[in-house]
C-alpha cells in the first residue's frame, strides 16, 4: 500500500512540477487559509488545473505519512529484523522531512529547495519499496547472480534521477556552460544505467528466478525510459539543430507545453522513480546486502508493505 501511494504522489508532484503549478496555494500549512483537510472539495476538484495539482499532491502528501506511521507500528510489533526497523525509521525521517521541505519550497518561493524536495522524494521510494521487499521474503542464502551490478545500478539510479531534477528546476537564467554540462551529465548517467541494467542482467544465472524477472523488466523499462528521454528533450526544446551541444544552451524551454508534451515529459520522470524502485528489489533478491535465510516474514509484517 505505502509503494503504490507513494508513487501517485510522486506522480503528482512531477506534473505539478512540469505544470509549474508549486505555487498554485500561496499558503502552507493551509489551503487558502482553510485547514488543508477542510479544503471545500468542490473547488479543490473543480477549480484550476494547477490548485487541483498542488492541492491534491498535499493531500496525498499527508496520506502518505499517516500510512507511514501505521507501517512503522506494524514493523516494530511484528517483530521484524532490525534492518527492516532501520528502514522503517528512516522512512518516518524521511516523510517528515520531505514534508516540511514541501512546506518550504512554498514559502520561501525557492528553486533550490524545489531541488533538494525532488531529490528526497525518490529516496523515501526506495526505502518504502526496500521495506516491501524484505517484509515479503528475506534474502536469500546464496546471491542469484549480478549482486555488485544490481547494487551499482541502484546507484546510479537515484544519482540519475538527482541529475535529472537539476535540470527540471534550472533557472532560465543558468549559464548555458553550466547548463551544458547538466545535459552531458544527464546522457552520461542514462548511459550508465543502461549499462548496469546489461550487467546485473549478465550476471544473473539462466533459469526462472526473481533477480532474472527483474533484472529482464528493468532492461527493458531502461530502453523505454531512453524513448522517453528524447521525446521529453522535443517536447522541450523541439529537434536539436546542428551538432547536438549547440542546442544546450538554455534551460528555458523554446515550445510552448502541450497536453502531450507534458504527459510525455512527467512520464520520463515517473519512469525514472520506477526504475529505481525496481533496481532496489533486484538488488536485494539478488544478494547485494548479504546473505540471509529466505523464511516467510512474521504475519503482521505483510500488512502496509
Amino acid at each position: 500500500m505505502l509503494v503504490g501511494v507513494t508513487a501517485v504522489l510522486l506522480s503528482f508532484g512531477a506534473l505539478v512540477t512540469t505544470y509549474e503549478a508549486a505555487m498554485a496555494v500561496p499558503d502552507w500549512p493551509g489551503t487558502y487559509g482553510h485547514n488543508m483537510f477542510l479544503f471545500p472539495f468542490a473547488e479543490w476538484f473543480h477549480g484550476p488545473w494547477d490548485l487541483f495539482l498542488e492541492h491534491g499532491h498535499r493531500l496525498l502528501g499527508a496520506l502518505v505519512g499517516m500510512i507511514t506511521l501505521v507501517m512503522v507500528a506494524v514493523v516494530w510489533r511484528s517483530g521484524a529484523s532490525p534492518a527492516v526497523r532501520a528502514l522503517a525509521a528512516a522512512a518516518v525521517l524521511l516523510v517528515v522531512v520531505q514534508g516540511l521541505l514541501g512546506g518550504a519550497r512554498v514559502l520561501l518561493d525557492d528553486k533550490t529547495v524545489a531541488k533538494v524536495h525532488a531529490c528526497t522524494g525518490p529516496l523515501f521510494f526506495a526505502v518504502a519499496v526496500a521495506v516491501a521487499t524484505l517484509t515479503r521474503r528475506r534474502v536469500m542464502d546464496s546471491p542469484a547472480g549480478g549482486s555488485r551490478a544490481a547494487a551499482a545500478l541502484l546507484v546510479a539510479s537515484y544519482v540519475q534521477l538527482v541529475a535529472g531534477a537539476q535540470l527540471r528546476h534550472a533557472d532560465a537564467t543558468i549559464d548555458p556552460g553550466t547548463f551544458g554540462w547538466l545535459v552531458a551529465l544527464h546522457l552520461f548517467g542514462a548511459c550508465a544505467v543502461a549499462a548496469l541494467a546489461a550487467a546485473a542482467l549478465a550476471g544473473v544465472p539462466d533459469g526462472p528466478s526473481p533477480a532474472r524477472w527483474w533484472a529482464r523488466t528493468l532492461v527493458a523499462v531502461v530502453v523505454c525510459q531512453f524513448l522517453l528521454g528524447g521525446g521529453a528533450w522535443i517536447a522541450n526544446w523541439g529537434m536539436p539543430d546542428g551538432i547536438l551541444p549547440e542546442a544546450w544552451q538554455s534551460a528555458d524551454a523554446r515550445l510552448a507545453r502541450s497536453a502531450w508534451s507534458a504527459w510525455v515529459v512527467t512520464g520520463h520522470v515517473v519512469l525514472g522513480m520506477l526504475i529505481l524502485g525496481g533496481s532496489v528489489v533486484l538488488a536485494i533478491v539478488s544478494g547485494a546486502f548479504g546473505r540471509g535465510r529466505l523464511t516467510k516474514p512474521a504475519a503482521g509484517e505483510r500488512a502496509f508493505a
